[in-house]
């Protein structure tokens, strides 16, 4: 196999950066078509299939002009920016064709592109540029968060990841103990209430370097136990009052106090709206009464965010919820049941009736993977919440659902960066496999299918990777509520091919817990389904706001 410098000699991929932009401004008139027709032909519920493709090439594409824009920045880059503008031409033409009516263009449309990508879909060059990664290129500040993270997450979170996810054990406290000395739990929280946050360009990058590191030690429990702060403490920003800032967000930013999310319910998924779980008002507060599912470390969380309906009037929708922070105990992560009454501490200022008794149940959900925070049902029975626990106080009625969602578009944004991190833990694993395991005597690495395999994989994981920084800047201005929508809908499904081919290149072993490849795979399945499963974030958020912009 020729030498990366070699191919890329040949090819001059920076000459072609101009070429690549072209070809993408060619893929933005077949989006432009096809949000004209899906809005001609009855809208995206009469275009489902058309709908869901258009989102998902339209985040591509937006990730190929980042990609484009990183290619600059020197040669491999733009060897990794030209095969990820042509793999994305190639996945656009192959949802086109056998549907030119429902895209509103004929594929003859993107013949101009074809040349471009005839040249970097080419397996010869795939094959050449396999073991190019790309730099990161980030400033001094940053690299040295990447460095601090990936150095806990090697030497604190990898020694505990395969025990804890063959035995659906608990996180290790150890891990705990020390993300919260890192100030992991504090990314998001501003300095005056004991955070690192200082409301300028850095805080949503540092998450995400920070967010990527840990996965790549740990999904659940690297990664995703920053998540869940991340969520409330944006909330709380959002829509808190400054007595509740104060009494929750300072603990939080030191793990004192870690956080579950309960805003699913068994019927209500991403469809939130519908929700049915009550608070219902009395003397000093509220009874909050539902069942609320895959709740995630709801055990060992102090702090539950709980997004319930306060207005009994279930036309108004969304309308009707609002957001509560309830106190609980830490408990068993195996299955739990607290109870209150009259005389417990979290009734004291409430007016209860004689003999009352509130019950919380958490029953844990066993999963394939994903293994360590545990996910739970929550049946709640007239459990009662002071006033203080209603985010915003009175200010708050009826605005929990747009207050989850200013903490649900730093999720997005956080779980492509998770995205990210299994994506190269399973491309390392995947790396050094193939280098030692030998087959019809030559290393499977020199073989031009692995070696493809390889490579497709690095101009993934580059490519989204410095999409989730652009994202990451946009978010820290005010913007790029979509382009976190983007960002996640692409990742997510692009770890699990990452993770599905590491696993591939194993063989038999890849299917074997010894290896780590099996638990990329599983861990890398759960991506698409939380923080809005992909369907709904396809459907509902992305291709709704691109018809929305042209509407």
């Amino acid at each position: 196999m020729d030498h990366p410098a070699d191919i890329l000699d040949t090819f001059r991929p920076e000459e072609d950066l101009d070429r690549a932009g072209g070809v993408l401004d060619t893929a933005e008139k077949v989006i432009e078509s096809a949000i004209a027709r899906i809005a001609s032909r009855g809208g995206i519920d009469a275009n489902q299939a058309v709908a869901y493709d258009l989102a998902h090439m339209a985040s591509a594409i937006k990730i190929a002009e980042s990609a484009v824009s990183y290619g600059h920045l020197g040669r491999e880059e733009a060897g990794i920016a030209c095969a990820f503008a042509a793999d994305t031409l190639g996945d656009l033409l192959s949802r086109v064709v056998g549907r030119e009516e429902e895209w509103g263009i004929s594929t003859s449309f993107l013949f101009d592109a074809h040349p471009f990508t005839t040249k970097y879909r080419n397996p010869s060059y795939l094959a050449g540029i396999a073991g190019i990664t790309g730099e990161y290129h980030l400033d001094q500040e940053f690299d040295l968060v990447r460095e601090t993270f990936h150095r806990f997450a090697e030497d604190r979170i990898r020694p505990h990841a395969e025990h804890v996810h063959r035995h659906n054990d608990d996180i290790p406290e150890d891990i705990i103990n020390g993300l919260a000395e890192l100030g992991g739990f504090g990314l998001s929280i501003p300095e005056e209430y004991g955070g690192y946050a200082t409301s300028g360009n850095s805080d949503y990058k540092g998450m995400v370097i920070a967010t990527e590191e840990l996965s790549w030690g740990a999904l659940a429990i690297g990664g995703s136990l920053i998540t869940r702060p991340e969520i409330l403490a944006r909330a709380l920003m959002a829509g808190g009052t400054e007595e509740q800032k104060q009494r929750w967000l300072p603990r939080m930013a030191t793990g004192a106090l870690m956080t579950a999310v309960a805003v699913t319910e068994p019927d209500y998924g991403s469809d939130v709206a519908g929700i049915t779980t009550t608070a219902q008002p009395l003397s000093g507060g509220w009874l909050v009464s539902g069942v609320k599912t895959w709740c995630t470390f709801a055990a060992r969380a102090d702090l539950l965010m709980l997004l319930a309906r306060t207005d009994p009037d279930k036309s108004k929708g969304h309308k009707g919820l609002s957001l509560f922070v309830i106190e609980k105990e830490r408990a068993d992560g195996k299955g739990f049941v607290l109870t209150q009454d009259a005389h417990s501490r979290s009734t004291k200022d409430a007016t209860l009736p004689e003999g009352h008794q509130g019950r919380l149940e958490g029953r844990p959900i066993d999963t394939i993977g994903y293994r360590g925070l545990h996910s739970y049902e929550l049946s709640f029975d007239k459990w009662f919440v002071p006033d203080v626990c209603l985010v915003g106080g009175e200010q708050g009625l009826g605005k929990g659902f747009y207050l989850q969602m200013q903490g649900f578009e730093n999720g997005r944004l956080q779980t492509a960066a998770r995205a990210v991190g299994v994506m190269q833990a399973a491309y390392e694993a995947a790396c050094s496999y193939a280098s030692s395991r030998v087959v019809f005597g030559t290393p499977i690495d020199q073989y031009q299918l692995t070696r493809v395999k390889l490579a497709r994989m690095a101009v993934l994981i580059q490519s989204i990777r410095q999409f989730t920084y652009k994202v990451a800047d946009l978010m820290a201005r005010g913007q790029g509520s979509l382009e976190a929508s983007m960002v996640k809908a692409y990742a997510c499904k692009a770890a699990e091919w990452v993770a599905r081919e590491a696993m591939q290149i194993h063989g038999g072993m890849g299917y074997a817990e010894e290896f780590p490849a099996s638990r990329y795979f599983v861990d890398s399945r759960v991506l698409s389904i939380f923080e809005g499963a992909d369907e709904t974030l396809s459907l509902k958020v992305i291709a709704r706001r691109l018809l929305n912009q042209v509407g």
